[in-house]
């Protein structure tokens, strides 16, 4: 449903019926960028290999940001390749989402109290959409969370407008720091 329709412009039951075509044209041909950098991107290559399929689900994963319209982050987070996240997320073109796959991603995992060097969530770098827990997590899991990420999807309007670089919804971020 078109959630800012302006009046005498496009009628809501054409916005409606473009929507659903759209995104579920982008649903089911997600194309995610993997950024493995530990234990949770064996995982994430089991999951895309044959006894779980994701091609499947029309998910096929793409070794640039250009051609990506999602971004898997797995495992530990440096504050060393942060920066380098950063600028992958940024080449990616909108609308984009990011999952953060297993403990490590998500919070810092093991490393959160003692390790210096650990960022303490992706989520402090890069707005993520999506959260799988584990450590490392399954690929069902894994799994469960791109189709979670389709629903996401399935949801958006084209009448809501893209948004400006820089500016990140509210409901992404959460005030926190970086290490």
């Amino acid at each position: 449903m078109a959630r800012r329709y302006h009046e005498g412009r496009v009628p809501a039951a054409f916005v409606n019926i473009v929507d659903k075509v759209l995104n579920t044209g982008r649903a089911c041909s997600l194309w995610p960028m993997s950024f493995g950098l530990a234990c949770c991107a064996i995982e994430m290559m089991a999951t895309g290999a044959s006894r779980w399929d994701l091609d499947r689900f029309g998910i096929i994963f793409r070794g640039t940001p250009r051609q990506a319209d999602a971004m898997i982050v797995a495992g530990t987070v440096t504050l060393k390749m942060a920066p380098v996240l950063e600028r992958l997320y940024h080449q990616m073109p909108e609308p984009r989402y990011v999952l953060a796959l297993g403990n490590c991603a998500i919070s810092g995992g093991r490393f959160y109290q003692h390790a210096y060097s650990v960022v303490k969530g992706v989520d402090r770098i890069i707005p993520v959409d999506i959260y799988v827990p584990g450590c490392p997590p399954r690929p069902e899991s894994l799994i469960d969370g791109l189709r979670k990420l389709h629903d996401l999807i399935r949801t958006e309007s084209v009448a809501d407008g893209p948004y400006r670089e820089g500016e990140r919804p509210d409901f992404h971020l959460r005030p926190r720091e970086l290490s």
